[in-house]
């Protein structure tokens, strides 16, 4: 038997984050101010999925909407900042709680990010490969 296969597709300048349950200080080291956590102005968590960006017209449109266009034409976007697994402070009143499969998670759109964190490995450093200048 088939089996279905369930994928949540992030639309446009937003972003699928999984909501941090609050501490003052959150894992990625970021500490929110006394008054963000009291007043929960602010909301952290991981970013889980990231949705395509800002939809960019294409060059060539003439904007005579009677001449029609090539369909096949694939759209283009300018890509967010954002990548999945940074940590996220963002503006709590811009996100959207939904529950997918007994999770929840916020959709927040780009412009509510205040900051993100992200944490790379550096492998020059971690194997002793640095130059000695």
């Amino acid at each position: 038997m088939a089996r279905i296969r369930k994928d949540l597709i992030v639309v446009g300048d937003r972003l699928l984050i999984r909501p941090h349950q609050g501490e003052e200080r959150t894992g990625a080291g970021l500490y929110l101010p006394q008054t963000a956590v009291n007043e929960q102005e602010v909301r952290g968590g991981r970013v889980v999925k990231v949705g395509p960006g800002y939809p960019i017209p294409d060059p060539i449109d003439s904007g005579e909407a009677w001449k029609g266009h090539d369909s096949s034409a694939q759209p283009r976007y300018l890509p967010l900042q954002a990548r999945e697994g940074d940590y996220a402070l963002f503006l709590k009143k811009a996100a959207i709680e939904i529950s997918y499969e007994n999770e929840k998670y916020l959709i927040v759109p780009n412009s509510a990010v205040l900051v993100l964190a992200r944490e790379e490995i550096d492998l020059d450093h971690a194997f002793g490969t640095e130059s000695q200048s």
